[in-house]
């Protein structure tokens, strides 16, 4: 493969060409209802190439080894179109490297069949009762291998395995519902599947407790949010302008994310980085070739660092800090997160909880999105805070703000990190891509909570 793809890349008049080959192995399990929606378990090659020339990009993806040579003339030839400023790449030295998966307990070693009776067992829990009028069960693996040479010499083989699974069950009442549901996922480790049980039978008893429960009255509450909840904030309220792509090529955004700017008080610190080991989001090298970092964004409230790719880190004056990613051969890299993180303060969950006479605590997630410095996500269970305690269970509620105004009223970092791996995220028609998030619990002051 080395020799296929650095032959490839001689004898051509760009500025810079890659070539990015990946073999896939992949099983989908789902279940719709009581019903398998869908079963398989398919094999895949495929790969791609960048070009460019005067700052100006092409890109062609391919199924054909023998047809890579002739891609890499087209995504020269698209490149040389649109090319018409000067190529800004950050310096990256070139790597020669062999990276093999981390893998804890392979899901290949498991066949299609003993995945499905597994499957079938956690659909038999989530449905505990007779209000439970749906389901929804998912399981994900991948091992995907990807070699990666560039014209600047640099020859990257690395495979990684990733495990994912979801589950929820949905009560109905009427024309009423609620719906309770857990997402789980890992680098490498099938162990996972065997290890929730207990969580995915409390799903249909968490359904009803919801579908009994009171709403909410909307309005600005005082909010402790939970480890996984935090970790969903962090990566929606901030990660996503942490990107550099966003922040360059937004002028508003650019006045905003200036470095030096203080967004919280000393006690916050927020950091990404793949090179945080073995979670997810994890990997060596990114779809560029440049070795994973682990970047502060946030230190001591103050922003100090972005995520970049190549291209954002020259035009913006900075490092590459290895954040390229892709979720396969048919897309060029683009800037992402990786693992984001709160990093942890001395407070316990008592000591946030302290002094709040009437607030709301979250758990969970059940996703979330940001619109420039605006964001929304949803908590997967949502509880009353009572005079310092963790009071009755209410239904679950959406929080909305300001990133900026939220990251000022955060007065409080629990010294309890946990991670979430579940999910995935999407960007720029990619989705969804493994990452993962985490925080410990934390306290915001003012948040806006919608209910009744």
């Amino acid at each position: 493969m080395r020799d296929l793809i650095e032959s490839a890349l001689k004898g051509h008049n760009a500025d810079y060409i890659e070539i990015r080959i990946e073999d896939t192995e992949t099983t989908n399990i789902s279940f719709l209802g009581r019903e398998l929606d869908s079963i398989g378990h398919s094999t895949g090659k495929g790969g791609n190439v960048r070009a460019c020339v005067k700052g100006g990009w092409g890109f062609a993806s391919f199924n054909d080894l023998d047809s890579i040579r002739s891609k890499v003339e087209q995504a020269i030839s698209q490149a040389r179109m649109v090319g018409n400023e000067k190529t800004e790449l950050a310096e990256a030295a070139p790597v020669i490297a062999i990276v093999p998966p981390h893998i804890i307990s392979d899901p290949a070693d498991v066949p299609l069949s003993e995945k499905h009776r597994i499957m079938e067992e956690y659909l038999d829990l989530l449905w505990g009762g007779p209000e439970i009028q749906t389901s929804s069960l998912r399981y994900s693996d991948g091992h995907r291998r990807m070699f990666y040479g560039n014209s600047q010499g640099t020859y990257i083989e690395q495979a990684r395995i990733d495990v994912n699974f979801w589950a929820s069950a949905v009560a109905r009442n009427g024309g009423d519902i609620q719906q309770a549901s857990i997402s789980m996922g890992s680098l490498g480790d099938f162990g996972l599947i065997h290890r929730m049980q207990s969580e995915v039978a409390e799903l249909p008893h968490k359904a009803l407790e919801f579908l009994a429960a009171p709403q909410v009255q909307g309005g600005e509450y005082t909010v402790v949010l939970d480890p996984v909840l935090a970790g969903v904030f962090v990566h929606e309220a901030f990660g996503h302008l942490s990107e550099a792509d966003h922040v360059y090529e937004n002028p508003k955004l650019r006045e905003v994310m200036v470095m030096g700017r203080r967004f919280g008080g000393e006690h916050l610190n927020i950091v990404d980085g793949a090179k945080i080991p073995d979670l997810r989001g994890s990997y060596q090298y990114d779809e560029e070739g440049v070795e994973a970092q682990r970047t502060d964004l946030i230190r001591e409230g103050v922003l100090v660092g972005r995520l970049h790719s190549r291209e954002t880190a020259a035009k913006m004056g900075e490092k590459p800090s290895g954040n390229a990613r892709a979720i396969g051969y048919q897309h060029p890299p683009i800037v992402r997160m990786t693992n984001t993180i709160i990093e942890p303060g001395e407070a316990t969950l008592d000591d946030l909880l302290e002094g709040i006479k009437e607030g709301v605590y979250c758990k969970n997630w059940y996703g979330g999105m940001t619109s420039m410095e605006q964001f929304t996500f949803s908590a997967g269970e949502t509880y009353m805070i009572r005079d310092g305690k963790i009071a009755e269970t209410v239904r679950p509620v959406m929080l909305s703000g300001n990133v900026f105004s939220t990251l000022e009223n955060l007065d409080g970092v629990g010294n309890d990190l946990e991670m979430n791996e579940g999910g995935g995220c999407g960007k720029g028609g990619q989705s969804p891509l493994p990452v993962s998030n985490g925080s410990p619990h934390i306290r915001l002051r003012n948040c806006l909570v919608g209910g009744a």
